[in-house]
This record gives structure tokens, sequence and C-alpha cells, in this order.
């Protein structure tokens, strides 16, 4: 299994008296190390879900989820959430408000030593160009400068994987392709591997190497080249 993140043949069923139906189907997909796939579909097609049975956060129905060659998820088998050294970055940020700038990065540092773990955070501001605003709180900074605060603090442990769901969708028009460009530049330099949903063609192609669709559950594979814009916008129609 060469492929860095390898799910294979998932499917994800709701099976109560009131709901019964099936999520994800049968979906295989893979990404190579360090690189960025961008998953595109309508609402409620199962791209959030997706990213939930990676995280560790759905029960899988059928299918395996592997990363680096190791399984942490089939039907029978789910490795704890916190084992996965997964990143997550949302739409909503998801900053704690009473914690400053340093604060929130360096909230999932624990395990590090005191000087390791201011280390840490200081080259995180730097990575983020933010080394002047770590003593500020969330409600001081603007919308832009708090996702580049929560893509800081989700790189911080060094993630195997990072999963951003609609990372700019609460942003103006002109900030997310501006903040689309240096996520990339971002995680390109720290060569992390990612996968993130999206409802933009525009943000697809300027973050993803690789785009695909997720339409009623399935994946209908990866596009030929990320800067169709015929079939990628399809995706969203």
């Amino acid at each position: 299994m060469n492929s860095y993140l390898s799910i294979n043949n998932l499917s994800i069923n709701i099976n109560d008296r009131s709901d019964c139906r099936s999520l994800i189907r049968n979906l295989t997909l893979e990404l190579d190390k360090g690189e960025i796939g961008c998953l595109m579909g309508k609402s409620g097609c199962g791209k959030s879900t997706l990213l939930r049975a990676i995280a560790g956060f759905e029960t899988l129905s059928s299918g395996s989820i592997y990363m680096n060659g190791n399984l942490i998820a089939n039907p029978g088998y789910s490795m704890p959430v916190e084992d996965r050294h997964i990143g997550l970055m949302f739409q909503d940020y998801a900053l704690f408000p009473h914690l400053t700038v340093e604060g929130n990065i360096g909230f999932g540092l624990n395990k590090l030593s005191h000087a390791d773990k201011n280390r840490r955070i200081q080259d995180m501001l730097d990575l983020v160009s933010m080394r002047q605003m770590g003593k500020r709180y969330p409600h001081e900074l603007s919308g832009g400068q708090q996702q580049r605060v929560a893509l800081a603090r989700s790189l911080a442990p060094s993630p195997a994987l990072l999963l951003l769901d609609e990372p700019f969708s609460n942003l103006d028009l002109d900030l997310r392709a501006a903040l689309a460009q240096q996520v990339r530049d971002i995680l390109k330099s720290t060569n992390c591997t990612a996968l993130m949903v999206t409802h933009s063609l525009e943000e697809a192609k300027t973050v993803g190497d690789r785009i695909g669709e997720i339409r009623n559950g399935e994946f209908t594979g990866w596009f030929q080249s990320a800067t169709d814009p015929y079939q990628a916008h399809a995706a969203c129609e």
C-alpha cells in the first residue's frame, strides 16, 4: 500500500426506525505524502461525513482507512482519535476566546517542555506571518487573521494529515482568494498532506493538487486536470 492516505470501499450507513440511508457508498480514494486533495460537491453529498470518518468521529459500515500503511479504521476497529495525529480546520475558526493567539496555538502542545512549546509557538507565528500578534485575543483579530491562527494551531503538533472543512466560507470574496493561496503555500512549505472540502471551484483550483467530486455519497474520481473548469464547476451545480 504505497499511498499515504488510502480509503478503500468505505460506506457509512444510518439504520434506525426513522432514518435508513447511506451517507457514503463504496468510496475509494488515495493521496500521496505531501499532496493536497480538494473535494467538491453539493451540500449533504457526504463531504463532511468523509472528513469526520477519517478523523474518527463516524462509525464505518464497511471498508477501511489507512494512513502511512497503518490501519486507522474499519467496521471492527477504530484507532482512538488522539492517536491518529490528524489536524482539523473548520469554517468557524473554533478559537478559544479566553486565550491569546499564542495560547490558542499552544493549546495542543502540552507534551512539550516549556521551552520547546514556546519555540514551536513562535515558529508557527512566523509561518503564518503573525509574530507581532501573539498577545492579542481572537476578538481583536480580523476574520482572515483568525483563520490563520486556526491554521497555525492545526499545524503546531505536526499532524500526519490535515482536514479542512469549508475553511474560507465565512470570509469575504477577496479575502478568501488571498487566504486560499496563503494556505496552499504554507501547506506545501511544511509538506503536510491535506484533504479539503469546498463548494468553491476557485478555492479548489488554488489550494489543491488534485480536485475530485463527491456526488450522493459516491466519489466520482479525481479530475484529470486541477485546472479543468467545466468538470469541476459541475460538481457544485
